[in-house]
């Protein structure tokens, strides 16, 4: 759980929210008029956030790049009509090209 605290008061209080996340393993989330607006995390936090980032990323591209492999022989179908209202389906892919 993270404490937190105004914007106002982190300014006055910086060297202790430092203090409490680097040695109380605390996270300080910095609100303005009650919203989320910035976040006060240690070194290895930041470390491991960044990691996970490059994680999903690489994910992304995998993903993305065997969207695009085709089965030799198989082509695509357009849909049937009426099919898109029968299962709420609001966009459809249409590949590279295809207007």
């Amino acid at each position: 759980m993270a404490y937190e605290i105004p914007v106002t008061q982190a300014r006055a209080e910086l060297a202790d929210l430092i203090n409490r996340v680097v040695y109380g393993g605390e996270r300080v989330v910095v609100t303005r008029h009650g919203k989320p607006l910035a976040a006060l995390v240690s070194a290895a936090d930041l470390e491991r956030l960044e990691a996970l980032d490059a994680a999903v990323a690489g994910e992304e591209r995998v993903a993305s790049s065997v969207s695009r492999i085709r089965e030799p022989g198989v082509r695509e179908v357009p849909s049937a009509p009426g099919e898109r209202q029968r299962f709420g389906i609001a966009a459809e892919y249409r590949g590279p090209g295809v207007s």
